[in-house]
């Protein structure tokens, strides 16, 4: 009996096998039963494996196939058929198809995985939260916790010594959603052993069969709302919750009022309305608040943190880029009288190149995923993508394409200018998506990471150590790109 069950799942298999060649699309050859998927979050980062599988299929049509285990994903490889998908085309592609399972995950019904109806009117009532407007009104609470990781390396860089970054920097993000978003002071950056901190990198701690899983309930949800399974671990859950009905209630009973995201999103809540505008967004309900709040502080506390660290890397290791940067941002800080003011940060276009080189060449999120709502017919081509396919857009892979970006391995923050920005085609650059589901916190972590590579910049140098892994490996196992075990530099005071 159970030979006779394998050898219908082995026929099964190989039968799922042949739908890209059956349609006459060129694919990666898939490897029994995993597709592309055997060594990722093991041996190999996702950015690795479906950069490889851009690499061979691109040239051959605008898309090629691939398999995640036995199910067929697209991977576009044009660049005009990508605006297709984000843009142009939406309304077949407004889903991720992230695996959503409310009843017994409710921090997984955010804005990144919810998805029709639910998205789009969830995302109605939450971008107003997140205009320039808004951000301005947090600026001096980043430039506050800025300061204080300005003060943190002072004794550290008197001595001039190797210190693992990484873990610093994602204090001070801690710190700052902290405050801007929950209204709390972390106090991380003193306090690496706070429960923010602790519970913060559990978000992120998955072991190489978690990571597996999480391709797993996308291709296959139903199965995973029938045995319940969670994605998000019940520590953190019971934690998120207990934080915000403690914090909510206080407040309320209090009357007390911030300039913070969760202010924000309790005025939704309970009036539908943000102060100062008679615009109705309809009421959200606390789940629907917690989720955002926790999708907020997973999404700012790592990607910036991450950004910051791979930027001060490749400073160190180009003295001649970071050289020019220090010298924009005291420019600008004796212009307006020392104050990391608001105009004074916008101001700074030259950390802002850097920043935007950061993240084409390490695109924290590797890989964008849609999944297609309704039979597509690909416009110039005899294919069409069927209804519930994925298709999965290899960021990382676009960032390194010769063709696009010559010499890719390469540093260079010239590539943003703004005449290199407009003659460079259009969806080359796609660390925060494009169309109507980018990243609505764009602005904030663009706001957070230059403030806090400038109040850096301007008073410490950092350079390579003995320590420093040079290429920089991958955290096979991170949901996110990530330096393997943390990110080593020398830091010293400018003289």
């Amino acid at each position: 009996m159970p030979l006779l069950f394998f050898s219908y799942l082995h026929l099964y298999v190989r039968n799922r096998f042949l739908y890209w060649k059956k349609r006459g699309v060129p694919y990666v050859k898939p490897v029994f039963p995993f597709g592309i998927l055997k060594s990722i979050g093991s041996t190999k980062h996702s950015s690795q494996i479906l950069t490889e599988a851009y690499k061979e299929l691109k040239g051959k049509n605008i898309f090629g196939g691939i398999y995640f285990f036995t199910k067929p994903v697209v991977v576009p490889t044009d660049l005009d058929f990508l605006k297709n998908i984000l843009v142009q085309d939406f309304q077949y592609f407004t889903d991720r198809g992230f695996y959503v399972n409310e009843k017994d995950d409710p921090l997984s019904g955010n804005l990144i995985a919810l998805s029709g109806h639910r998205w789009r009117n969830l995302r109605t009532k939450v971008s107003p939260t997140f205009t320039s407007g808004k951000m301005k009104m947090m600026h001096n609470i980043i430039v506050d916790v800025a300061k204080e990781l300005q003060n943190y390396f002072e004794p550290i860089a008197k001595h001039n010594e190797a210190i693992e970054i990484k873990d610093i920097l994602s204090r001070f993000t801690i710190d700052v959603i902290g405050n801007c978003a929950f209204g709390i002071e972390c106090n991380s950056l003193k306090q690496p052993n706070t429960e923010f901190c602790r519970i913060g990198k559990k978000v992120f701690e998955y072991t190489a069969f978690e990571y597996f899983n999480l391709f797993f309930l996308m291709m296959f949800p139903n199965l995973g709302h029938k045995l319940k399974i969670k994605i998000n671990k019940s520590e953190v859950t019971e934690f998120f919750m207990r934080l915000l009905k403690e914090t909510i209630e206080y407040r309320e009973k209090n009357d007390i009022k911030r300039n913070d995201f969760l202010s924000l999103l309790m005025q939704i809540k309970n009036t539908g309305k943000l102060e100062g505008d008679d615009t109705d967004l309809g009421k959200i309900t606390f789940e629907e608040l917690a989720a955002q709040m926790f999708l907020f502080f997973a999404a700012g506390y790592e990607t910036s943190s991450s950004t910051m660290a791979f930027a001060l890397y490749e400073l160190a290791l180009h003295q001649d880029i970071q050289d020019k940067a220090r010298e924009e941002v005291n420019c600008i800080l004796k212009k307006y009288n020392g104050e990391y003011s608001y105009e004074a940060c916008m101001e700074m276009k030259y950390i802002d190149q850097i920043i935007k080189e950061t993240l084409r060449k390490y695109p924290i999120v590797d890989f964008l995923v849609r999944r297609c709502g309704d039979d597509y017919a690909v416009p110039g081509t005899k294919h069409s993508i069927e209804k519930g396919t994925f298709v999965t857009i290899p960021v990382y892979g676009i960032h390194h394409d010769p063709e696009i970006y010559p010499d890719p391995q390469k540093f260079d923050p010239e590539r943003f200018t703004e005449d290199n920005i407009k003659i460079r085609r259009p969806f080359a650059w796609l660390p925060f998506g494009e169309g109507p589901k980018n990243c609505l916190g764009m602005k904030f972590g663009m706001t957070e990471t230059r403030i806090g590579l400038a109040t850096l910049l301007s008073k410490y140098r950092v350079s390579i150590s003995s320590k420093t892994g040079i290429p920089l490996a991958l955290e096979p196992a991170s949901l996110v790109m990530t330096p393997k075990g943390g990110l080593w530099l020398n830091i010293e005071m400018v003289s």
